[in-house]
C-alpha cells in the first residue's frame, strides 16, 4: 500500500477514534439506561472498525480478526445477552440515578480527558508514533471514563456498561500498541466478557425479581433470614 492511502486510512482511523471518544462522554451526561446501552453498542462498532482500518494500513491479519471477533462479540452477543438477562422493566427507566448531577460529571469527565492526554504525552517518543499519538490518549481517556461511569451511577447494569466502555478503551489502546498480537488473546477476552456479562445480567434480573429494583445502594437492605 502506498504511503498516501496508509495515510489516509490512519486519518479516518483517528476520525473513527475522536467519534469513539464522543461516545463515552454520551454514557456519562446520558439519563436514560437505554441511551447507554445503544451508546456502548455504537462504540463497540466503533472500535471494531477502527481495528480493521488499523490492520489494513498496517497489513496486519491479526487485527482484521480482532475486528471480527469485537463485531461478533460486542456490537452483536453482549446487547442480546443483556436485553435477555436484564428485566425490560430496567430499560423503561426515565432517568438513571447517579452521585454527581450531568453538568459536574461532564467537568470531571473533560479534566479526566486532559489528564489521559498529558500523560500520554508524558510517554514522549513511545507515544509519539503513529497510530500510538491517537489511540493511546484516547484508550486511556475512554477507560477513565468508563471508571468514572461506574463510580457515579447508582444502577447496576449502568456500572455494567461503564465497565463494559472501559474495557473498549482498554482494547482502543492495544489495537495500536500491539497490533500483531495474536488473534487468540482477543479471542479469550472476547470469551470472558460476554461470560460475567451474562453473570451480571442473570443477578440483576435476580434481585429486580426480588426487590423491584436494581439500584446498588438499595442492595445493603438485603438481610439474611
Amino acid at each position: 500500500m502506498h504511503e498516501g492511502a496508509a495515510s489516509s486510512l490512519l486519518s479516518i482511523e483517528a476520525l473513527t477514534g475522536g467519534v469513539f471518544l464522543l461516545t463515552a462522554l454520551g454514557t456519562v451526561a446520558a439519563r436514560q439506561l437505554l441511551t447507554c446501552f445503544n451508546l456502548f453498542v455504537l462504540q463497540s462498532f466503533l472500535l471494531s472498525a477502527a481495528a480493521a482500518l488499523l490492520g489494513w494500513a498496517l497489513h496486519s491479519p491479526h487485527l482484521f480478526a480482532v475486528a471480527a471477533i469485537t463485531l461478533a462479540t460486542k456490537t452483536m452477543l453482549i446487547p442480546w445477552l443483556l436485553r435477555r438477562t436484564v428485566h425490560d422493566e430496567v430499560y423503561r427507566i426515565r432517568e438513571v440515578d447517579q452521585v454527581l448531577n450531568i453538568p459536574t460529571s461532564l467537568l470531571a469527565s473533560l479534566a479526566l480527558i486532559f489528564l489521559a492526554y498529558f500523560f500520554t504525552k508524558a510517554l514522549g517518543p513511545v507515544a509519539a508514533s503513529a497510530p500510538l499519538f491517537v489511540n493511546l490518549p484516547i484508550g486511556f481517556a475512554v477507560v477513565l471514563l468508563g471508571a468514572f461511569t461506574l463510580t457515579v451511577r447508582r444502577e447496576a447494569v449502568a456500572q455494567l456498561l461503564g465497565l463494559l466502555v472501559a474495557e473498549n478503551g482498554v482494547f482502543f489502546a492495544g489495537i495500536a500498541i500491539v497490533p500483531n498480537l495474536p488473534a487468540i488473546a482477543e479471542l479469550a477476552a472476547a470469551v470472558d466478557v460476554p461470560v460475567y456479562t451474562l453473570v451480571v445480567g442473570l443477578l440483576t434480573r435476580r434481585i429486580h425479581s426480588e426487590m423491584g429494583t436494581t439500584m446498588v445502594g438499595r442492595l445493603t437492605a438485603l438481610r439474611e433470614d
